[in-house]
């Protein structure tokens, strides 16, 4: 927890600095829901105080920033990842209710939905949250695709230098999307429809007179022969490329085709692009594979910091809610790292994490109220494996 009082104490005056110490430590030992009322058990700050206190505001993009860039080297390929989730949530006054899509149930239900931007270290494959916005309702005139847009022209400032790619599902391929985030600089990575109209590019001998020639046919994806072949990923698993113009987008784009005939009753066909023209097809399959970071986020979000328990109706305590439960887990990741040593791989656990917050603080507890001698209990040789009881990583 030191590396999480040096960043908090550079950001922070000393309030705000003692409170969000305070619960970012107990959502760490909680057990059951992080709500008002069980985070009051588990420290000594009163419910009425966690209610009053998130009604204030506080820059956590700005914090998630400075935490990012001491976690992720420079030198490391960064790509920015952003997807929606669904928030379950019940009551005529809370703010933002509305139909969803949710992907657990495969429908839209009614709830909250959250919109995430983070940043992906493609090498070690860890995700941290940068900014968290919630979908207001729908206004006039208005699409969700703006309000989207809107978080990303509001998180710019604070995006890595060295992140140039904003890495998406599907659903953002579309050309308001597109263009909204080209303005800014950035290209996307993203996947097409395999029936999507694409059409190759005409490179030829232009006529003398008329309209230049725009066009050279119709991209088919079962006939790869005008493609060019970039490396056979596996045993009958080809990873093609070429320049097209998508029509829907409006623009040159470069793909990176997935052609899968390992089984060959059924063929497998994967279509991604980047719309700079210049990126390696091998990049464009891994910072879209990276992508998936952000899911993991999401799960150990919901199940062990709290993503889905706040009790609050209001804006600001929704939003302070949700952005406090994602930090709690960018601290929890960062302090991991800073204390791995090991030359194989950094394997996180939200699960092993929160045990061995838990052990200590109860370990602790009994150390303080049965007036035993610490010094003593925390030398022996015995003590690292109580505070490791029941972890899974570690």
């Amino acid at each position: 927890m030191n590396s999480i009082n040096l960043i908090l104490h550079s950001l922070l005056s000393k309030p705000q600095q003692k409170f969000l110490l305070t619960l970012f430590s107990t959502i760490f030992i909680v057990c059951g829901k992080v709500n008002f009322t069980n985070l009051s058990r588990y420290s000594q700050i009163s419910e009425r105080t966690y209610r009053r206190q998130f009604e204030r505001s506080f820059n956590f993009i700005k914090s998630n920033a400075s935490l990012i860039e001491q976690a992720i080297p420079t030198t490391a390929r960064q790509v920015i990842a952003i997807d929606c989730s669904f928030i379950p949530k019940s009551g005529k006054a809370t703010y933002g209710i509305e139909y969803f899509y949710n992907g657990t149930t495969g429908k839209a239900e009614k709830g909250l939905e959250i919109s995430l931007l983070a940043i992906v270290d493609v090498d070690t494959k860890q995700g941290y949250a940068l900014s968290v916005q919630q979908t207001q309702p729908a206004t006039e005139g208005k699409t969700r695709i703006d309000y989207y847009l809107a978080q990303v022209q509001a998180t710019h400032p604070y995006l890595p230098k060295s992140a140039s790619y904003l890495v998406c599902d599907g659903f953002y391929s579309k050309i308001k999307w597109v263009d909204g985030v080209t303005d800014l600089n950035l290209d996307v990575i993203s996947k097409l429809r395999c029936d999507a109209d694409l059409r190759y590019v005409y490179s030829g001998v232009q006529k003398p007179r008329g309209r230049p020639r725009k066009y050279d046919g119709k991209v088919d994806l079962t006939d790869v022969t005008r493609m060019t072949l970039v490396r056979e990923l596996e045993p009958n698993l080809f990873l093609y490329t070429a320049v097209v113009w998508s029509l829907s987008l409006k623009r040159k784009v470069r793909i990176a085709y997935l052609l899968d005939s390992r089984d060959p009753n059924r063929i497998g066909r994967v279509l991604l692009f980047s719309t700079n023209l210049e990126s390696d097809p091998s990049d464009i399959l891994d910072f879209y594979k990276a992508r998936f970071q952000i899911e993991f986020i999401f799960r150990d979000a919901k199940q062990f910091t709290g993503l889905s328990d706040c009790q609050a109706r209001d804006f600001t305590k929704l939003d302070f809610h949700f952005n406090a439960s994602l930090t709690a887990l960018n601290l929890a990741k960062f302090d991991v790292a800073q204390l791995h040593q090991s030359p194989n791989p950094l394997i996180f656990s939200m699960a092993s994490y929160k045990r061995l917050a838990l052990n200590r603080h109860l370990l602790d507890r009994f150390i303080s109220l049965l007036d035993l001698e610490p010094t003593s209990i925390k030398s022996h040789p015995n003590f690292p494996i109580l505070c490791s009881y029941g972890a899974i990583a570690y």
